[in-house]
């Protein structure tokens, strides 16, 4: 850790080069830059990031979500936040920033999905005023 403020910030495709200084543990994979590039070029993404000193040490993912005779919604993909970072409350000041983001895009509902067992993530969302919504199941459609 540097000593200086934590920055939150989202991105813009012009900006994919942020993601080139990325603390080993905060994706699950090393961010690779045309994906990169093509996420954030599509308008219906948003990626904030936090930066420690120029380095992303946390982010969170979403897209838009349309549908004809739905509400418009935002599902964020993924929130992470580099071990030696967490409780700090990076992670909350990221999601509240994707949800001005999406609040800015006109949805009207914000979701979220997370594992039974992942414990700091469900407290999160907990604190964020989240409900859980019970009877859902996911399915991974691999063969389509």
């Amino acid at each position: 850790m540097s000593g200086q403020p934590i920055t939150i910030r989202n991105l813009g495709p012009e900006e994919a080069h942020i993601l080139d200084r990325v603390h080993p543990d905060v994706f699950d994979n090393v961010p690779d830059p045309s994906r990169v590039w093509a996420f954030l070029a599509t308008r219906v993404n948003e990626l904030v990031v936090a930066l420690d000193a120029g380095t992303v040490v946390g982010f969170v993912s979403g897209t838009v979500l349309m549908h004809p005779d739905k509400k418009t919604a935002f599902f964020i993909q993924e929130v992470g936040v580099a071990d030696a970072y967490q409780g700090q409350g990076i992670a909350k000041r990221l999601m509240r920033r994707i949800g001005e983001l999406a609040r800015d895009r006109g949805c009207e509902d914000i979701w979220v999905l997370t594992e039974d067992g992942n414990a700091p993530a469900r407290a999160l969302y907990q604190k964020l005023g989240g409900t859980e919504t019970p009877g859902l199941v996911m399915y991974t459609l691999d063969d389509l």
